[in-house]
């Protein structure tokens, strides 16, 4: 059994995906566009170039993707996305990465558990966490 984050990025998937791609080395591994559905009447209008799925990697980790609705607003509550990291200098370049644009929850700081550990939501409202590996 396997269980992977299924992301719905409201109309900005791609884009997402771009962005994490140069700081985490995101790479897609699958991509499907509403327009290649068998069923054209489930696609809105305006939204047949829209991802309908998309899995793509960020290390050894698989995540799933959509543009959802396509509302423009995506709505992430409830869970982080957790980057376990090597070292400190790491995690900042990270987490700097992924709070340009974005709101930083946490600040990187020294704890009990790690070396370094902060909270970031991305310029998407994807909340991570940042943690240097004991």
């Amino acid at each position: 059994m396997q269980v992977q984050p299924y992301l719905m990025f409201e109309g900005r998937c791609e884009e997402a995906v771009e962005f994490y791609r140069k700081p985490l080395g995101a790479e897609v591994t699958r991509l499907m566009r509403f327009k290649e559905s068998p069923d054209p009447g489930m696609c809105a209008p305006g939204t047949l170039d829209k991802v309908m799925h998309m899995s793509f990697r960020i290390g050894d980790t698989t995540l799933l993707a959509s543009d959802g609705r396509c509302t423009g607003q995506p709505n992430f509550q409830g869970f982080s996305l957790a980057l376990h990291v090597a070292d400190d200098a790491e995690a900042e370049r990270l987490f700097a990465s992924l709070a340009d644009g974005g709101k930083v929850q946490m600040p990187l700081a020294k704890t009990f558990f790690s070396s370094l550990f902060g909270m970031v939501a991305d310029r998407f409202g994807v909340p991570w966490m940042i943690v240097v590996a004991p």
